[in-house]
């Protein structure tokens, strides 16, 4: 069976709400290596694991081939041009983006909802893509609104009372 035609799934799962993620670790050579998931899902509380989906042209993928560790950055709302640097072909996502290390040297990103730090537990393959999972071994959370995507743009939620909100969505 083929399955859907991509018009058609990607029409369907961009119903879908998003957060937004920016995943980091560092490649082989030692140069910090970060893209922009929003396939990234809690997989089980006991152990504590999470997965992210990393398709294999990015060049995000032979890096967390070969990394231990990686850090799963929870974008707030306003780091949309977070988003958009490091889902880009740039040949420095990092620059100008501030950021910190981690404990194991590994970029954490600065102003984001949560921090997740990971040791990479396998990986499996899926289609085009292939599926990582990782051990959340610690991180930490900040009380900001979190950046969603949906149906092709991005926004944000409102709290209770609150009016406006972002655009993006169709």
């Amino acid at each position: 069976m083929p399955g859907a035609d991509a018009a058609l799934f990607r029409q369907l799962l961009g119903r879908f709400a998003t957060g937004v993620t920016v995943v980091t670790t560092r490649d082989p050579a030692g140069r910090p290596v970060g893209m922009t998931a929003s396939s990234v899902a809690s997989v089980s509380l006991n152990p504590p694991l999470v997965l992210v989906s990393v398709d294999h042209a990015n060049d995000m993928h032979p890096a967390l081939r070969a990394a231990h560790r990686f850090i799963l950055n929870v974008l707030a709302a306003d780091q949309e041009v977070v988003s958009r640097r490091f889902a880009a072909e740039h040949p420095d996502r990092f620059e100008g983006i501030r950021y910190r290390e981690s404990g194991h040297g590994l970029p954490v990103l600065e102003g984001v909802v949560a921090s997740i730090e990971c040791d990479k537990q396998g990986e499996a393959p899926g289609g085009d893509h292939t599926v990582f999972f990782g051990l959340v071994t610690g991180g930490s959370a900040f009380d900001r609104p979190p950046l969603v995507y949906y149906r092709g743009g991005y926004t944000g939620l409102r709290g209770p009372g609150e009016g406006g909100g972002g655009g993006g969505g169709r």
